[in-house]
């Protein structure tokens, strides 16, 4: 069993107001890494002079990477998106939950559901965003797609930096799912 060791060796269970401390901070941080994940997938825009025309007589030509080109990059920018939106209402909620001396299991219970819910939908947009990623970077010689981070090289870190995020978002959420369960389980008791 979790808890903290008092000065006669006991082990003492922790106390609820340290885990509602525990899970403003993991609110307000998938707030900060969201956010963070959504400026830089909004700022992944670049453009390159290359070939229009690979027969001669050859043709260039500015051609942009933009992450509005792709799907998979569009559903992770919105899963960052409603993320953020979701840890910044959550955290609001924590705090006022902070102030009363008891909150609602079924209100838990609830948040947990959510907390679920969000940690799928970030899971689920960060692999298709790293697929994406993946052909972007690797190519895939056997449908004749090229890889294009050896062109696009700043379009490149910033998706990859923002599917980065987006892994670190639902490490965060399933943290919280689990810090919550613990804690709706030890009201059980």
């Amino acid at each position: 069993m979790a808890g903290t060791v008092d000065d006669s060796g006991n082990t003492a269970p922790s106390s609820p107001a340290k885990l509602r401390g525990v899970d403003l901070a993991l609110r307000v941080l998938l707030f900060a890494v969201s956010l963070s994940g959504l400026v830089v997938m909004v700022t992944a825009k670049q453009t390159e002079i290359v070939p229009l025309v690979l027969t001669p007589p050859f043709r260039f030509g500015p051609v942009p990477a933009q992450f509005k080109d792709s799907p998979a990059l569009i559903y992770l920018l919105v899963a960052l998106c409603m993320t953020s939106l979701y840890s910044l209402l959550t955290a609001a909620s924590s705090i006022k939950s902070m102030s009363s001396s008891a909150s609602c299991a079924k209100g838990l219970f609830i948040l947990i559901l959510f907390d679920v819910v969000y940690a799928g939908i970030m899971a689920s947009a960060t692999g298709t965003a790293g697929a994406v990623a993946w052909v972007g970077l690797k190519g895939n010689s056997h449908t004749r797609w090229n890889k294009i981070c050896n062109i696009y090289d700043k379009f490149c870190r910033h998706i990859g930096s923002a599917t980065c995020l987006g892994l670190i978002a639902s490490i965060i959420l399933v943290l919280l799912v689990v810090l919550n369960a613990y804690s709706l389980s030890r009201r059980s008791r």
